[in-house]
C-alpha cells in the first residue's frame, strides 16, 4: 500500500487571526475551498500538502491543544513539522509578525535545524531545515515528564 499524508485539519477559534499566521507569518498561499463547502474555513497550500482551518463555531470541536509545558521546548508534545528552506528567512518573517519562538533553533542531530513556535490557538509548528552539518555534537534529547 501507497499512502501519503494530503493534509491537516486544525480547528480554530477566529478564522483572521488563523489567516494572518499561515498566510501571514508562514507565508502559505491560500488556496481555493470546494464550491459546497458552506462552513467557514480556509486553505493553505504547505509544498504539495495543504493545512485546513476549520472554524470552531461550525463544528462540534474545540480549538487548539491542552498546553504541552516545558517539554514544548525541545518538540515533546503534539506537533506539525513542516520543513523551509531557509530558516533564518523564516524566523525573520516569524519576528515581522510578533510571532515569537517557544524552542529552538537547535540542532536536532540529523543535519536538521528546528524551532517550536505557537499559532494563535495553542497549536505547535515546528520549522526545520536541512543544514547538512554533521551534528554529532548536538545535546542529548531526554525525556520532559510533569
Amino acid at each position: 500500500m501507497t499512502a501519503k499524508l494530503q493534509h491537516c485539519g486544525l480547528i480554530v477559534a477566529d478564522l483572521e487571526r488563523s489567516r494572518g499566521f499561515y498566510g501571514g507569518a508562514l507565508g502559505f498561499e491560500e488556496v481555493p475551498r470546494p464550491h459546497n463547502f458552506y462552513f467557514e474555513g480556509a486553505w493553505f497550500q504547505v509544498g504539495e500538502d495543504q493545512i485546513h482551518l476549520l472554524v470552531a463555531s461550525e463544528t462540534t470541536g474545540q480549538a487548539g491543544t491542552g498546553d504541552p509545558g516545558p517539554s514544548v521546548a525541545t518538540g515533546l508534545a503534539t506537533h506539525l513539522a513542516i520543513e523551509v528552506d531557509d530558516l533564518a528567512a523564516s524566523l525573520a518573517r516569524l519576528d515581522e509578525h510578533g510571532v515569537g519562538l517557544v524552542g529552538g533553533p537547535m540542532p536536532r542531530g540529523d543535519g536538521y535545524d528546528q524551532v517550536f513556535v505557537f499559532d494563535p490557538d495553542g497549536y505547535v509548528i515546528e520549522l526545520f531545515e536541512h543544514t547538512g552539518a554533521d551534528q554529532s555534537g548536538a545535546p542529548p534529547r531526554s525525556p520532559v515528564r510533569r
